[in-house]
């Protein structure tokens, strides 16, 4: 579980869409990379320089990056179980269709549907 450092335990919220979910992604891998370039930029100048990197700073920083990764693995994992924009287009096409066919056509239609899906796996 991701906690917040702020409010400790409480996890950031899942965006509701995939959509959503992908510009929080991207928002997540932009701060990962600052925060890599950051750690980086601080070793290099050290290493140009000699001297230390503050301890307290770099725990703070793989702190954050860990905070950040966790919430891309939560969010990845979340996208999984939200329904695709072509699952939310048939979704549509149900309520939208339904209403014009009667019991027996309806099946017949689902069995015609059915039908076609496993010739195209057994085609494949």
């Amino acid at each position: 579980m991701i906690s917040n450092p702020i409010n400790p335990g409480a996890a950031p919220p899942l965006p509701a869409t995939r959509e959503a979910s992908r510009a929080r992604l991207a928002e997540l891998q932009s701060d990962i990379a600052a925060i890599k370039t950051e750690i980086a930029t601080r070793d290099l100048d050290r290493q140009a320089h000699g001297g230390r990197i503050d301890s307290r700073w770099y725990h703070r920083a793989r702190t954050a990056l860990r905070f950040k990764q966790q919430e891309v693995a939560a969010i990845t994992t979340h996208m999984a179980t939200l329904p695709s924009r072509r699952d939310a287009l048939k979704d549509r096409l149900i309520e939208v269709l339904r209403p014009d066919y009667d019991d027996d056509a309806w099946r017949s239609a689902l069995d015609e549907a059915h039908r076609r899906l496993c010739e195209g796996r057994e085609a494949s």
